[in-house]
């Protein structure tokens, strides 16, 4: 299972990364210190609600985009899902594709 600390710090990485923002620009950006930074980056640390508000304003995204893991370089994602879905009985099935559609 992924951890949230660890979904995070993956996000914040490659998204500071994709923005060529050095951990100390970021850091500014966010109003967090550039340990602050490190710490969310290397899963040690998991902001509060006005940081991930910060976090999100700095990337021009929603809370749920900033979760969403990078699936393209997350294989055991993808597997977990899958093994999920064959375990799933229908009911559950038809609500996972509910749920689906409302995020389409």
């Amino acid at each position: 299972m992924i951890k949230y600390k660890d979904l995070l710090a993956k996000s914040v990485k490659r998204l500071r990364a994709r923005q060529e923002l050095t951990q100390e620009k970021f850091a500014e950006l966010i109003e967090l210190s550039t340990d602050g930074v490190s710490n969310i980056e290397n899963g040690k640390y998991a902001p509060k609600a006005d940081t991930i508000d910060n976090i999100c304003k700095a990337f021009n995204i929603t809370p749920f985009d900033l979760l969403l893991p990078e699936i393209n370089q997350d294989k055991n994602w993808i597997n977990e899902i899958v093994c999920k879905l064959k375990l799933a009985d229908n009911d559950k099935l038809k609500r996972i594709s509910q749920i689906i559609d409302l995020i389409k």
